[in-house]
């Protein structure tokens, strides 16, 4: 496929600035530059993309209306219908989610002393099918001497605009270091130098290179390894079948219903405690958006959550990665990794100048690739009329010298040379791309899920679906980090708490005063969630071209 004509015209200029640029200092933004160019082209800020929730804990609070409509929507079940005294599976620990928080959980429970026939592990998917797989650049651990978890607090906290928990903080940064010592135990391959050490490269709004990486294929070898794990201890998987509601006994999570997708058939199932791993909510595609997210992004963690009680956060906040394919069109919106940029690739305009420093925050780097296709009319258009800006990846050649590209960017190269592109050669389109749920459920840092009242006894939960890690806006290297640090956390957490509980009631009676809440609310009958999966029939979901300005 290679590039059209047209196209190849800019790459060109592109090509005759690159000896100039090789050897150009771009400053960063200044606090109120960042600030500025966020309020005025970062999706976020589009106040006609959100309304207010009108029901439960988080009335009045804004969110994306795409997830407003999941809130505000009744069961895809009928509660009179379903009979919970058949209970199908009866365990100690129920975790809702295969990824990587799931799986994390699910190690640590049992590491923590549950047996593993006591833990029972559903998916929407296959095991392993999650965002958590597809990762790619890295995870951030503050392990090196001229670093400390301090400056990793430090950095996550400016990052998320100190929006953050800093109790949750604190966790993250403080157990990097051990979390990346268990990986090594379980045999995951890192990146390391001839002498054996951990290589690392920096990443967006971070004053220190910490992102440890294997490849980037980061994110699939992690999983790899703690699934090989889960299967070697025998752990149960029930796949293709996730839950649907929670179950609950005055006020406490006692289990939850699943839906078998290939049976069609409800599976009722009773535990002590249940942990959330369900992930973010990528393919409601927010604002239209394409996304990075795999199928199963639906957000159905926040809205069974939200049906039981839990308090929500920062669910203003979503985060674009900066860098998603925008060409060809068979790939539009698929990560471009920021180990990319790490590597020395700039973002420049289709007169071959550097408009931005390449490692600006996430929220920041986004807002000025839209600023320079849709202010300054200087982004480079595709034959289906996509917009996007230049990554110059040969440049990564010319700092590291030649193979860097495919020893370093396997994945990238892979993927873009299946279209007759060589991304050593020649740049590659990027536009930002819907990539991560910066808020969810709150927790506290016990990965105890919280509500109005307080922890709702015997939910915990991990992952993109909870809030309060990020803030605003997440750093690179921090979501790898976030599940195995609170999977790891909710795993202890919920052993403990199943060590001393016993098993409660089975109902849907807080499903029958939601449905009776929305009823007085006037919200159409016809509005289900969970989504489960996302329907494409007959949509034109991906867009082209964005009606910014």
């Amino acid at each position: 496929m290679s590039y059209p004509e047209e196209m190849r015209k800019s790459i060109e200029k592109v090509e005759e600035t690159r000896d100039e640029r090789l050897g150009l200092e771009i400053n960063r933004m200044s606090l109120e530059e960042r600030e500025e160019i966020l309020k005025k082209f970062h999706p976020d800020y589009r106040p006609e993309a959100k309304r207010e929730i009108g029901i439960g804990p988080n009335k009045g609070d804004l969110a994306p209306n795409e997830v407003v409509d999941l809130l505000e929507s009744y069961p895809i079940v009928d509660p009179e219908e379903v009979d919970l005294s058949q209970v199908d599976y009866d365990v100690s620990l129920l975790i809702i989610g295969g990824g990587g928080a799931g799986t994390v959980a699910a190690l640590w429970a049992h590491y923590s002393g549950l047996p593993v026939e006591e833990i029972l592990i559903s998916t929407k998917l296959r095991h392993g099918d999650s965002n958590s797989i597809m990762a790619q650049g890295g995870i951030q651990a503050a392990d090196k001497p001229d670093d400390s978890p301090v400056l990793h607090y430090l950095d996550v906290m400016g990052g998320g605009h100190f929006a953050n928990k800093p109790e949750l903080v604190r966790e993250l940064v403080l157990n990097a270091p051990s979390i990346l010592k268990w990986h090594e135990d379980l045999g995951v391959m890192y990146d390391k130098d001839e002498d054996g050490n951990m290589l690392t490269l920096p990443g967006g709004g971070t004053c220190r290179n910490r992102l440890h990486s294997a490849k980037d294929y980061t994110g699939m070898e992690i999983m790899r390894v703690i699934r090989d794990e889960a299967r070697n201890l025998g752990i149960e998987v029930l796949e293709f079948s996730p839950a649907v509601e929670l179950l609950t006994d005055n006020g406490r999570v006692t289990g939850a219903l699943l839906w078998n997708m290939e049976t069609n058939q409800y599976y009722v199932i009773r535990a002590k405690a249940v942990i959330l791993a369900t992930g973010g909510f990528g393919r409601l595609h927010i604002q239209g958006y394409p996304t990075t997210n795999h199928y199963g992004a639906t957000a159905d963690g926040l809205v069974m959550a939200y049906r039981v009680g839990a308090r929500l956060r920062d669910m203003d906040s979503v985060q674009y990665h900066p860098t998603g394919a925008a060409y060809p069109e068979q790939i539009v919106g698929l990560l471009v990794t920021e180990k990319v940029r790490g590597l020395g690739a700039q973002p420049v305009n289709r007169e071959g100048e550097a408009f931005v420093h390449p490692l600006e925050p996430r929220d920041v780097e986004a807002a000025a690739i839209i600023r320079e296709c849709y202010e300054r009319r200087l982004g480079i258009e595709t034959p289906t009329g996509m917009v996007g800006v230049w990554l110059d990846t040969p440049m990564i050649e010319e700092i590291h010298g030649k193979g860097t590209i495919e020893s370093k960017l396997s994945a990238m190269y892979r993927m873009y040379s299946r279209f007759g592109i060589d991304m050593t050669q020649d740049p590659i389109l990027v536009f930002p791309t819907l990539h991560y749920q910066n808020g969810g459920v709150e927790i506290d840092e016990k990965a105890r899920v919280l509500g109005e009242s307080g922890v709702i006894d015997g939910l915990f939960a991990a992952g993109e679906v909870t809030g309060g890690v990020h803030g605003k806006n997440r750093l690179m290297g921090n979501s790898l980090l976030d599940y195995n640090v609170f999977g790891k956390i909710a795993g202890e957490s919920a052993a403990k708490y199943c060590k001393s509980n016993g098993k409660g009631r089975l109902t849907l009676d807080h499903v029958i005063r939601y449905m009776e809440a929305l009823k007085k609310m006037g919200v159409p009958e016809n509005r289900k969630s969970p989504l489960i999966l996302p329907d494409y029939r007959g949509k034109k979901v991906l867009m082209r071209t964005l009606d910014l300005f």
